[in-house]
């Protein structure tokens, strides 16, 4: 293990589908995963298998008469077993050594390596990405566990890294500790990826976890549970817990020994997340941490300088990657009115060109997640028609899934709905701006500041735009979604979160705790 930690770290590959080696892998995945549709799984607790008569059904969005598989549900009753089981572990977790932790998501990331295909078919029928989308999500997964095992170990190693300013006399040392139990709250839309993310930056340094995982997706974050035993974590460290938001989400973040929550989701749950743990439960003696990110209304700026064919597919790509059901998903552009009638045709043109289908068959184009967010999204477009034109799309699509065309809206405004409520599915906004600084002043409208992005060929417009756009992540003359783990630390300012920058070199320090020890000589 320490071998591998001394090669330097390098991104898990993406699969090439062309090639009908992968492609017969890959649908021989999906077989094999059909095969074990409608089991029913467990929570974990303790280490222990728990049983439940109230379970949450796993629906393929894609085929709403399927049912992918059930899922114990727990109760408030199990929720306390749970933390208690972790405050358990975690007595001895803490004192484990770092290379023991991190050498256990090195092994994880080994075996996900080796099961890519499989944990990747799991993300095309469960949450209904196609091949390509469900291999960036499990190569990101690998990713994550890898960084994060190193940084752990540079972190630990911090005398050497970052070693202090010298005092002759003493031996001075700062060290990072474990805060204790958290909760860990991953979304649906990267079920896998970010859910080993956050679950694994939070075991490696030492900390126990409850697992919550989205309702929508829970049977991928149980693959990953029993992936993370399997590589040698202690059965007990991660509590596997899915459960009601209201019910035991809301318990665990109000809970005394509660540590830190760890969110990605919803602006809203995460501002209510984020005041129930603010105040101070009875028996409570730390202020609890919260890492939350929690969306955004990501946008892409193009001037009349720009490459428009390329900042046209990147628009597309942008808003449509899995139908927009990313937080970074560019869902306004931003058009200076000199090439605002070129781009909008372009982007009408190759959004027409996108096609639908089920994820199985790798189409361009599948459901979103559910009922509810096919509802919100189809009332969404309603006001869309109020406010815009609509270019191309508005309607429901394919019969037996949640199926919405990909829809563009033209001559939007600032202050539009489209333009500043969060729709989360495939729902474009374009908008005129009369010049490129304009533009950057529409683009900054927003309660929120995750990604964006600015096309130009304008080297000074360039350098305001980078000074000027206001979000975590900015991107020039490229998509404002893809994100890869080292290179692109990824978080928001504003309403899109705490700005925690997953997958970057100060990450861990948010589950960890500092201790400077002075011993005179």
């Amino acid at each position: 293990m320490k071998e591998r930690m001394e090669t330097p770290f390098a991104n898990e590959l993406m699969t090439n589908f062309a090639s009908e080696d992968n492609h017969a892998a890959f649908a021989d995945a999906l077989a094999l995963v059909r095969a074990e549709l409608g089991k029913e799984y467990p929570l974990h607790i303790a280490g222990h298998a728990v049983h439940t008569s109230d379970q949450i059904i796993s629906i393929n969005p894609a085929q709403t008469d399927e049912i992918v598989g059930k899922v114990s549900k727990a109760s408030r009753e199990l929720a306390e077993q749970a933390m208690n089981a972790a405050l358990t572990a975690f007595e001895s977790w803490k004192n484990t050594t770092v290379w023991e932790r991190a050498s256990c998501l090195m092994n994880a990331a080994a075996l996900m390596r080796e099961r890519k295909h499989y944990f990747s078919a799991w993300l095309v029928i469960e949450s209904g990405k196609n091949w390509a989308e469900a291999d960036a999500d499990t190569a990101e997964a690998i990713d994550f566990m890898d960084y994060y095992a190193r940084e752990m170990v540079k972190l630990a190693e911090t005398n050497e890294h970052k070693p202090l300013v010298k005092l002759p006399g003493e031996d001075n040392r700062l060290s990072y500790i474990p805060l204790g139990v958290g909760i860990v709250i991953p979304p649906w839309n990267f079920p896998l990826a970010i859910c080993a993310g956050m679950a694994t930056a939070s075991i490696v340094a030492g900390n126990t976890i409850i697992l919550k995982p989205a309702s929508t997706t829970p049977i991928i974050a149980y693959k990953f549970y029993e992936l993370m035993v399997e590589s040698g974590m202690p059965a007990d460290v991660m509590q596997y817990l899915p459960g009601s938001g209201a019910e035991i989400g809301d318990y665990l973040t109000s809970h005394p020994k509660t540590r830190f929550v760890s969110f990605t989701g919803s602006k809203e749950i995460g501002l209510r997340i984020n005041r129930l743990a603010a105040e101070q439960a009875p028996g409570q003696i730390w202020m609890k941490r919260v890492v939350a990110e929690m969306g955004g209304k990501d946008g892409i700026v193009v001037d009349e300088t720009a490459n428009i064919d390329a900042a046209a597919d990147a628009i597309v790509a942008s808003a449509f990657g899995f139908q927009g059901q990313k937080c970074s998903a560019g869902s306004r552009a931003i058009v200076v009115a000199d090439v605002y009638d070129e781009l909008v045709e372009k982007v009408k043109d190759r959004t027409s060109r996108l096609i639908m289908g089920s994820p199985e068959d790798n189409a361009a184009v599948g459901p979103v997640i559910d009922k509810s967010s096919f509802d919100k999204i189809m009332k969404a477009i309603e006001i869309g028609k109020s406010e815009a034109r609509l270019l191309i799309g508005g309607n429901k699509g394919l019969e037996g899934g949640y199926f919405i065309e990909p829809t563009v809206f033209a001559d939007a405004g600032p202050d539009d709905y489209l333009m500043q409520e969060e729709i989360f599915g495939p729902v474009l906004a374009i908008a005129k701006a009369e010049s490129w600084q304009e533009a950057i002043s529409m683009y900054n409208h927003t309660e929120f500041g995750l990604t964006g992005a600015y096309f130009s060929s304008d080297e000074e417009r360039i350098q305001t735009a980078l000074q000027d756009m206001h979000c975590g992540n900015l991107y020039i003359n490229r998509k404002c979604t893809g994100a890869l783990v080292g290179v692109h630390p990824f978080g928001g300012f504003n309403m899109s979160g705490t700005d925690s920058k997953a997958g970057g070199h100060d990450y861990m320090l948010l589950f960890t705790q500092a201790k400077l020890t002075s011993i005179k000589v």
